[in-house]
C-alpha cells in the first residue's frame, strides 16, 4: 500500500495519492496493491459473498425442517423469510451514509459483530419469537456483507478492472442458493437443521478472521446525515416491510380472504407515496426522485425487476415441482450441483464476454435463456425426474447471474455519470427491485399454480364417473394393494378412493405446473422483444453504452488533472 500515513496523538492519518484516493466517502482507497495482497482480497471476497448468500439460503432450502422443529404452521414459517427481508431491504436506506460519516471499520465491525453473534445465537433458539428476531438480525447483518463482498473484490483487481469488481460482487451471492441445496441434504444428516446453524457459524467466524487478517483500506469522511433522512426512513422502511410481509404471506393466507393484506396494501402505499413526496422537497435527498424517474432509470429498474420475476422459475417452479411428484432434497442434490457449476460458468463467460459498446447484449442473452427452457419445462409429467431438469435449470441458473452482474454495472455507470451523489438512491432502487422482484415473481406464480391447479382439479374430477369401468378398475386396484391389511371389501373400496384421489390431485398440480412453465416463457418472451425495441430505438438515437459515456468522461478528467500538473 504506498499510502503513507501521518501519526498524531489523536489517530493516524493517511495521505493518499490523487489516484488512490477513495472514489466515495466511506469507500475504501484504491492503492496499488501486489500481486500476493490482491489475491488475497480476491479470496476474502468470495469468502465474505458466500457466507453472506448462505444466512439466507440455508433458512430458505430448510425452512419445512425448521418449521417442523418448532411446531411451526407454513404462514409462520412465512414471516421468518419476511423478517430477513425486511431488515436486508431497508437497511441500505441508512448503511451508505453510516459509512460516510462514520468511517468504513467501524461499518465493518459491526457489522461482522452482529452477523457472528446472531449465527451463534441461532444455535440457543427454541421458539417462534426468538428465532424471528435473529433473522431480522440477520438481514441487516447480510445487507452489510453483500456490500463488503463487492468491496473486496474491487480491492483485488486493478483500477481498469474495477466493473468487474463490482460484477464479481452481485453474482457470486447468488450462487448460494444452489449451494445451499447441495450442503443442506448431509448437514442434516448429521444433525437437526441447527447443523446448518453451526456450519454457517463457522463461516461467520472464518470472514471475521479473513477481514481482520486483510483489512481494508481506510476511507474519507464526512458529514453525511440530516434530520429529514430520518423522517424518510421511518416512512419509507415500514411501507416496503408492509409490501413484504403481503408478498410473504398473501399466497398462502389468500388475497382476498385475509383483512389485513388489503388494508396493509393500503398503508404501504401511503407510506411509501408520502415518503417519495418528502424526498421530492428536500435539496440534499435520500432518494432523489428527479433521477430516478428519468425514462433510462425507470427503464433499466423494470427490467432488472422482471427479470427477477422470470427467475423464480427455478426457486418455486422446478422445485415446487419435483417436491409435488415425491422427490426430496437427496433426489435433488445433483441438479443443484450442476446449477452450481453453471453458475460458475456463468461467471466467466461474464467477465469473458463484457463488451463496453454493447453492454446490454448479455441481458438479452439471459432473457432468451430463460424464455427457451421455460418452454423446454412445459412437458413435464408424473415420469419427470430431477435429471430431466438438468439442462434447463443449468441454463436458467448460468442466465441469473449473466443478467445480474451486467444490470448491476449499467446501474451503478449511470449513476456517476448523474453524480456520485445519487448512489444511495440506486443502490436502495436495485436492493427494493431484487428483493420484491423475487418475492413478487414467487408470490405471483405461486398464485397462479394455485388457481390453475384448482382448475384442473375441477376438469379432472368431472371425467371421473364410479360407473366407467376404468375408474372402477382403478379403484379396486389401490384398495387391492391394500388386501393384506384392510379385510373389509367396503374399506378396501373407500381407500382406492382415497388413493385416485391423490392421484387427480398430484395430476392437477403438474399441469398447473407445466403452465407456470409456459407463462415464464411467454413473459420471457415479451421481456425479449421489448429489450430489442430498446436496443433499436438506442441505436437509431445514436446514443452510446453508458460504459462508455463513463469512461470518456474519466479520460477527459485526467486529461484536465494531467494538464494542470
Amino acid at each position: 500500500m504506498k499510502a503513507h500515513r501521518i501519526v498524531n496523538s489523536a489517530a493516524p492519518v493517511y495521505v493518499f495519492k490523487p489516484h488512490e484516493r477513495p472514489t466515495l466517502p466511506g469507500s475504501p482507497a484504491n492503492p496499488d496493491h501486489p500481486a500476493v495482497r490482491r489475491i488475497g482480497y480476491l479470496l476474502a471476497a468470495i469468502l465474505i459473498g458466500i457466507t453472506g448468500g448462505l444466512g439466507s439460503a440455508l433458512v430458505t432450502v430448510n425452512l419445512p425442517f425448521v418449521q417442523g422443529t418448532l411446531g411451526l404452521s407454513p404462514d409462520d414459517g412465512a414471516w421468518l423469510l419476511a423478517a430477513y427481508y425486511m431488515t436486508n431491504v431497508t437497511a441500505n436506506l441508512l448503511l451508505i451514509k453510516y459509512r460516510q460519516q462514520f468511517g468504513l471499520q467501524p461499518f465493518i465491525r459491526y457489522v461482522l459483530g452482529a452477523y457472528v453473534l446472531v449465527t451463534f445465537a441461532h444455535l440457543f433458539i427454541h421458539d417462534f419469537w426468538s428465532t424471528l428476531a435473529v433473522r431480522a438480525i440477520s438481514g441487516l447483518a447480510g445487507s452489510g456483507l453483500s456490500t463488503l463482498t463487492i468491496l473486496y473484490f474491487m480491492q483485488g483487481l486493478p483500477a481498469p478492472k474495477r466493473l468487474a469488481g463490482i460484477m464479481l460482487g452481485i453474482s457470486v451471492p447468488q450462487i448460494a442458493t444452489p449451494l445451499a441445496r447441495v450442503l443442506s441434504p448431509d448437514l442434516l444428516t448429521w444433525g437437526d437443521w441447527r447443523m446448518t446453524y453451526f456450519f454457517e457459524c463457522g463461516l461467520a467466524l472464518a470472514t471475521l478472521a479473513a477481514v481482520i487478517a486483510l483489512p481494508l483500506p481506510p476511507s474519507e469522511r464526512e458529514k453525511a446525515f440530516e434530520r429529514s433522512d430520518f423522517l424518510t426512513f421511518g416512512l419509507l422502511a415500514p411501507g416496503l416491510c408492509l409490501v413484504i410481509a403481503v408478498l410473504c404471506q398473501g399466497r398462502l393466507l389468500w388475497w382476498t380472504e385475509t383483512p389485513w393484506i388489503g388494508l396493509a396494501l393500503v398503508a404501504a402505499i401511503m407510506l411509501i407515496t408520502a415518503a417519495l413526496l418528502v424526498e421530492h422537497g428536500r435539496r440534499n435527498p435520500l432518494i432523489n426522485t428527479r433521477w430516478l424517474g428519468t425514462a433510462a432509470i425507470i427503464r433499466l429498474m423494470l427490467i432488472a425487476a422482471s427479470v427477477r420475476i422470470l427467475l423464480s422459475e427455478q426457486s418455486f417452479g422446478s422445485v415446487g415441482f419435483l417436491t409435488v411428484v415425491g422427490m426430496g432434497v437427496d433426489q435433488m442434490m445433483m441438479l443443484n450441483l450442476i446449477v452450481v457449476m453453471a453458475s460458475v460458468a456463468g461467471v466467466i463467460v461474464m467477465l469473458a464476454s463484457f463488451r463496453a459498446h454493447d453492454v446490454g447484449l448479455p441481458i438479452g442473452i439471459a432473457i432468451l435463456m430463460i424464455a427457451v427452457a421455460a418452454f423446454m419445462d412445459a412437458s413435464t409429467s408424473n415420469l419427470t425426474r430431477p435429471d430431466d431438469f438438468y439442462l434447463t435449470q443449468s441454463m436458467i441458473g448460468f442466465a441469473s447471474v449473466l443478467f445480474l452482474g451486467t444490470a448491476m454495472v449499467i446501474g451503478i455507470a449511470r449513476t456517476l455519470l448523474a453524480g456520485t451523489q445519487n448512489l444511495v438512491s440506486f443502490v436502495v432502487l436495485f436492493s427494493v427491485s431484487q428483493s420484491i422482484g423475487g418475492l413478487a415473481g414467487s408470490a405471483g406464480l405461486g398464485t397462479f399454480q394455485t388457481v390453475r391447479e384448482k382448475f384442473h382439479s375441477h376438469e379432472l374430477v368431472q371425467r371421473i364417473v364410479l360407473t366407467d369401468p376404468m375408474v372402477a378398475g382403478r379403484i379396486r386396484g389401490g384398495g387391492g394393494a391394500l388386501g393384506g391389511v384392510v379385510t373389509d371389501p367396503d374399506q378396501r373400496n373407500v381407500q382406492g378412493l382415497a388413493l385416485l384421489g391423490k392421484q387427480v390431485a398430484r395430476e392437477a398440480n403438474i399441469m398447473a405446473f407445466n403452465d407456470v412453465f409456459f407463462l415464464v416463457g411467454v413473459l420471457a418472451s415479451g421481456a425479449l422483444i421489448w429489450m430489442l425495441a430498446i436496443r433499436l430505438s438506442m441505436h437509431r438515437r445514436g446514443e452510446i453504452s453508458p460504459i462508455i459515456q463513463l469512461q470518456q468522461r474519466i479520460q477527459a478528467i485526467s486529461a484536465e488533472v494531467t494538464s494542470r500538473e
